[in-house]
C-alpha cells in the first residue's frame, strides 16, 4: 500500500518542455490544456499535489490526475483527442531553413531555387519543400519588374500630383490623360470557341492585323467620367486635336489641371502655343518611369482587359467602334478610382525599395 501513494516525479525531456511552453505561448490553446501543462511543469519542479493545486486553484486530484497521465502517455496524456493524422515528421528547424535558405541564398548555376533543388539542398522530399513554400507564400520562379524614377524632381512632381488627387482645387477639375499608340486591330485565324463545363474559351495563336489605332483618354478623377477619342496616329496634331475635345466637354467656367508624362508630343511648340490660348490650363507631368501615378493608366488596364485583348477586329474600324461602344457603356455609371496614399506614403515605400536594392550591393 505504501507504493501505492508514492508520488513519481514526472520528467520532462527538453522536447516535451518546449511543447508544454508552447501550449502556454498561444493565445488560442484551450484554458483546460494550458492548466494541464501549467500542473505538470509545477510538479516536475518538486511540489507535493497539495502544493501545486493550491498555487494554480484546482483540486489534488486534478494534479494528481494529469501527472500520472503525462507520466504514462507524454504530452500526448494531456490531450482530450488523438492527435489527428500520422505523427509530424517535418520540425520546426526544417521549415525554417527551407524559408531562409529562399529567401537568402541561391542555388549552385541557377538564377533560383525549384522544388527539386531545394529539397536536395534541405534533405525533404519536394512535396514538403512545395508545401513549405504555400504555407509562406513564397515563389522563387516568379519576378515582378520595377524601375525607379531619376527624375531630378521626383518628389516635388509626386508631392504636386498626389495633392491634386487628395485635394482638388476648387472651381476646377482635374483630368488624367494619356493616350496608347498603335492598339492593333487583330482578327483571329479561326473563330474563338466559347466556354464549356470544365474547358474555358479557347482561340487560335495566330492572327491577321488589320491595322492600327492610338485611342486618347482623359479621366475626370472626381466624376469618374472618361472623354475618349481614337486617332489613326500619335503626334502632336492628334494630342492638341484631343485638347480641343476636352475644351468643348469642360464648362467654361472651371480651371482645368492636366496630369500627363512627358512624351514629346505633350511639349511641341504647336502644343505651347495652343496653351497660350487657354490659359485655364494648368499641366502637371510625372515624374520620368512613374506612369503609375498617373490615374487613367487604371482605365486603360481595364479596357484591354474586358474589351481588346481577347476581341477579334476585321478593321481599325471595328476597334475603334469597340472602344467607343465600351466607352459609352463605362460612362453610364462611371465610378471614380480611389486614391489612398499620400505622397508620404509613396515616398516612404520607394524608400524601401532603395534600401533593398543598395543592400544588394548594386
Amino acid at each position: 500500500m505504501a507504493n501505492h501513494h508514492t508520488r513519481v516525479v514526472p520528467e520532462i525531456d527538453d522536447g516535451q518542455r518546449e511543447e508544454l511552453e508552447r501550449w502556454l505561448r498561444r493565445s488560442r490553446t484551450g484554458q483546460a490544456l494550458a492548466l494541464r501543462a501549467r500542473i505538470v511543469l509545477a510538479s516536475a519542479e518538486g511540489g507535493s499535489d497539495v502544493s501545486v493545486a493550491a498555487r494554480l486553484g484546482t483540486t489534488r486530484a486534478t494534479v494528481g490526475k494529469w501527472r500520472r497521465r503525462f507520466i504514462e502517455k507524454g504530452c500526448d496524456g494531456l490531450l482530450d483527442e488523438p492527435r489527428p493524422g500520422a505523427p509530424r515528421t517535418v520540425g520546426d528547424a526544417d521549415v525554417e531553413r527551407v524559408v531562409t535558405t529562399t529567401l537568402e541564398s541561391m542555388p549552385r548555376g541557377a538564377t533560383q531555387w525549384s522544388t527539386r533543388s531545394m529539397a536536395r539542398a534541405c534533405g525533404l522530399s519536394s512535396a514538403t519543400v512545395n508545401r513549405i513554400w504555400r504555407a509562406f507564400g513564397l515563389q522563387p520562379h516568379r519576378t515582378e519588374t520595377f524601375k525607379l524614377s531619376a527624375d531630378p524632381v521626383f518628389i516635388e512632381k509626386v508631392r504636386d500630383i498626389v495633392g491634386l488627387y487628395m485635394a482638388p482645387p476648387e472651381r476646377a477639375v482635374v483630368l488624367c490623360v494619356d493616350e496608347k499608340s498603335q492598339i492593333q486591330a487583330l482578327d483571329r485565324a479561326q473563330p474563338m470557341l466559347p466556354p464549356r463545363p470544365g474547358t474555358p474559351a479557347r482561340q487560335t495563336h495566330d492572327y491577321k492585323r488589320n491595322g492600327v489605332t492610338s485611342p486618347f483618354a482623359a479621366l475626370d478623377i472626381a466624376a469618374g467620367e472618361v472623354i475618349g477619342r481614337c486617332y489613326p496616329r500619335h503626334r502632336s496634331t492628334e494630342f492638341r486635336k484631343f485638347l480641343t475635345v476636352i475644351e468643348k466637354a469642360v464648362p467654361k467656367e472651371l480651371d482645368v489641371h492636366v496630369v500627363l508624362d512627358n512624351y514629346g508630343t505633350h511639349k511641341t511648340a504647336m502644343i505651347h502655343k495652343w496653351l497660350l490660348r487657354h490659359p485655364r490650363y494648368h499641366l502637371h507631368f510625372t515624374p520620368t518611369s512613374a506612369s503609375w501615378i498617373n490615374q487613367v493608366e487604371r482605365w486603360f488596364a481595364e479596357i484591354t482587359n474586358k474589351r481588346i485583348r481577347r476581341g477579334s477586329h476585321r478593321s481599325t474600324r471595328e476597334l475603334e467602334q469597340a472602344i467607343e461602344d465600351y466607352l459609352a457603356v463605362y460612362n453610364e455609371n462611371p465610378k471614380p478610382f480611389i486614391w489612398t496614399k499620400s505622397a508620404d506614403d509613396i515616398l516612404e515605400s520607394l524608400k524601401g525599395y532603395c534600401t533593398r536594392v543598395s543592400d544588394t550591393g548594386h
